[in-house]
């Protein structure tokens, strides 16, 4: 299965907005540095989906705020 996900890092909370078919807008708190956003929004998916987080990978955007997530 892919989604894609729009992250927004450096917020105040965590959230995940679900905004159409498969696609979901991703609130971190954590700032995009050196990947720790990409891997708050990993564990955000993981703890919304109730999916280990070593089902995901991100395809296309490591460093982009649009993102192409599969679940495995």
């Amino acid at each position: 299965m892919k989604i894609t996900a729009k992250v927004k890092p450096g917020s105040k909370k965590y959230s995940v907005e679900k905004t159409g078919d498969n696609e979901y807008i991703l609130r971190v708190k954590e700032k995009a540095i050196e990947g720790e956003a990409n891997k708050a929004a990993v564990k955000l998916l993981g703890e919304h989906f109730g999916i280990p987080r070593s089902r995901f990978s991100i395809l296309k955007g490591h460093k982009s705020r649009n993102k192409i997530i599969t679940i495995t």
